[in-house]
């Protein structure tokens, strides 16, 4: 059963009722919030990863090619 448009219309609407106009904006921008630490927290994790690689003395530009560095160094 797919809903319709009076469906979808009267579940915003009475989301706007519940919650209010401001309170939803406040928490899509908790999401936006969420959604930018999670590409920092991804980014610094990748730089990390290159930064380890340049320490153990092997230059690595992308953590891909850090990564099959060491898988060609296990084998």
């Amino acid at each position: 059963m797919n809903p319709g448009p009076w469906q979808i219309a009267l579940v915003v609407l009475l989301a706007l009722i519940f919650f209010g106009r401001g309170r939803i904006s406040e928490m899509m921008g908790d999401v936006g919030k969420g959604i930018k630490s999670f590409k920092k927290g991804i980014s610094d994790e990748e730089e990390k990863v290159v930064e380890a690689t340049r320490i153990d003395g092997k230059s690595a530009d992308s953590p891909a090619e850090a990564n099959s560095t060491a898988d060609k160094t296990a084998s």
